[in-house]
């Protein structure tokens, strides 16, 4: 799977230029996505059988849902809560070596 839409590099100006911020950001909402419909799909089993209940929801799969959220501005993040974890996250690594 590649990302063609959004392009990568829209993607990445929404995450000041950070891959590794996307990617955290968009499988953290994709996991939310999947809970989510994995609780919609406990209740549909009773009904009807759905092999993949994300793609039967939603006509695409929730990594796609997350790209297209923080495209769309929907979804994003605290500047100050981020720096503050790569800082706390920078320390440990220090005390490590």
């Amino acid at each position: 799977m590649a990302i063609t839409s959004p392009e990568i590099d829209t993607l990445l100006s929404k995450t000041e230029q950070n891959p590794f911020l996307l990617c955290s950001i968009a499988s953290k909402r994709a996991c939310d996505i999947n809970n989510m419909l994995r609780g919609q799909h406990l209740r549909v089993t009773a009904i009807q059988d759905f092999d993949d209940i994300t793609t039967m929801v939603s006509g695409e799969d929730s990594i796609s849902t997350a790209m297209q959220e923080i495209n769309d501005g929907v979804l994003g993040f605290v500047q100050e809560e981020f720096d503050e974890a790569i800082r706390g996250s920078n320390i440990r690594v220090q005390q490590n070596s």
